[in-house]
């Protein structure tokens, strides 16, 4: 067992969606961009071989941001805004549509170069990661510098890091000093750069708990660090409020988890506006096949079959009905998860317009080498026209 104090780090892509479309256009560079929009606002190829670019004064509908550029967020435009509220933010911002492959694809390339160093990775989305360098020899700023670079050389993208005891502090520390940021942090430093901020920096403190500890006068970290524990109990229970004292003081045992089996692989989507089952039926069928068939390919690429089929629709009073089917056998085929989901389509009520359509599989198992290969269906036999 190794004794050597742990050196856990956070490393964040900067801006990571938004960094990833200025490699594609970098005229862009320095101006408000906002990533989000749908297939119309790509941008139009002229004649003379230049690009217009849609504005976000021109949108119309009902989407979310999925993230901006760090000029666009100057002018207070944020990740899961409205983009209509965005609009008025910042009416001259460029809009640009999401291209999940290509972030995918990027996504890989860094964590394989941080791999390079050691295989200690945690895998928390296509954008963060946590790594264990206790074992890796170095000074702890010399460390991230290199694995900066080594980023910046496989994606050309940007990087922060936080090199610290634990997670916890890896975690808060990485927002720190962005973007591009390299920080240590040790227990030393938890008084100066950790007790000023915003109870909601830290992770696993929501916005409810936030706002309860505002209403009890606990605004900042150290605000909770000096807090009385007695009050903590009364308000948040026993087991609550003894992990707001740890976080508090910066304390966080967890290991940094190598190998994590997922327990569900889902795919849904947001129409622009609302679809009819009957009138919108053709619209509606291509994108629940649509679905269905990147399920498989999730499935496919990350090897596992699932049992568990199940469906996720948001009606048009955002109210959200899920229903789900269990198979005899394990699956990774699109025309099966297809034909699941689509008995369980059966089982709702479709007499109102939809927001979202979502596809999930769970009960996952590792796939067989000959496992074979996710067929695209090739009919749609859905019951989106029904009259009941």
């Amino acid at each position: 067992m190794n004794s050597s104090p742990r050196r856990i780090a956070h490393l964040d892509m900067d801006a990571f969606y938004a960094s990833v479309e200025l490699l594609r256009y970098p005229e862009l560079r320095g101006r408000a961009v906002v990533i989000g929009g749908g297939r119309n606002s790509a941008p139009q190829v002229l004649e003379d071989g230049s690009k217009r670019f849609a504005k976000l004064r021109d949108y119309a509908g009902r989407g979310v941001v999925t993230t901006s550029t760090y000029e666009a967020r100057a002018l207070g435009v944020f990740s899961a805004m409205g983009m209509m509220k965005a609009a008025a933010l910042a009416p001259d911002a460029i809009l640009l549509p999401t291209d999940f492959d290509s972030y995918r694809h990027y996504s890989r390339l860094f964590k394989a170069a941080v791999r390079t160093f050691t295989e200690r990775v945690e895998d928390r989305g296509i954008d963060e990661i946590y790594i264990d360098l206790t074992d890796v020899p170095g000074e702890a700023a010399d460390v991230g510098r290199r694995i900066k670079q080594a980023v910046h050389e496989a994606t050309g993208l940007t990087c922060s890091i936080c090199v610290a005891p634990n997670k916890l502090l890896a975690k808060i520390g990485s927002e720190l000093d962005k973007p591009d940021g390299l920080t240590i942090l040790t227990p030393a430093d938890i008084p100066l750069r950790v007790w000023p901020l915003p109870v909601r920096k830290v992770n696993g403190i929501g916005p409810k708990a936030a706002e309860k500890l505002s209403a009890l006068g606990l605004a900042t970290v150290g605000d909770l660090a000096a807090a009385d524990a007695g009050l903590l109990q009364d308000n948040f229970g026993r087991s609550y409020s003894a992990w707001l004292m740890q976080v508090a003081q910066g304390h966080d045992e967890r290991p940094v988890v190598v190998e994590s089996e997922p327990k569900s692989i889902s795919r849904e989507t947001t129409f622009e506006r609302d679809l009819h089952p009957r009138h919108d039926r053709p619209a509606l069928s291509s994108a629940f096949t649509g679905l269905c068939v990147r399920v498989a390919e999730d499935l496919a690429r990350k090897g596992y079959v699932g049992r568990t089929i199940g469906i996720k629709l948001r009606y048009d009073d955002f109210r959200t009905v899920t229903r789900d089917l269990t198979l005899d056998d394990p699956t990774a085929d699109a025309t099966e998860i297809r034909r699941a989901a689509t008995e369980c389509l059966r089982r709702v009520e479709l007499n109102r317009k939809l927001r979202l359509l979502g596809v999930r599989i769970s009960t996952l198992t590792s796939a067989s080498e000959q496992a074979s290969k996710p067929r695209l269906p090739v009919q749609a036999d859905l019951p989106f026209a029904s009259d009941e």
